[in-house]
């Protein structure tokens, strides 16, 4: 947030909005438009919201930033086959 650059809010205030759907965010990871994640449990088990966080913690490498937890979505983790895939 401090850089001024672009956030993009997954799953809305409860993480029940569909926007975007995993799908769609994968796409995203793939063309390279999303560089890092940051997940809290806030919502946590509902919607796309939900897929899209359990997508990135088996896929790409935890990072800290400023003494927060983000995932790196440029480093797939090495057992990661599916971080690639723009599909479910």
């Amino acid at each position: 947030m401090a850089t001024q650059l672009p956030v993009m809010a997954i799953g809305g205030f409860n993480g029940s909005d569909p926007s975007p759907t995993l799908a769609q965010f994968k796409a995203y990871v793939a063309e390279g438009k999303i560089h890092y994640f940051y997940g809290s449990s806030t919502g946590a088990g509902q919607g796309s919201g939900s897929a899209i966080a359990q997508w990135v913690a088996a896929n790409f490498k935890q990072v800290t930033i400023g003494g927060s937890t983000f995932y790196d979505l440029t480093q797939p983790t090495s057992t990661s086959s599916s971080a690639s895939t723009a599909t479910t």
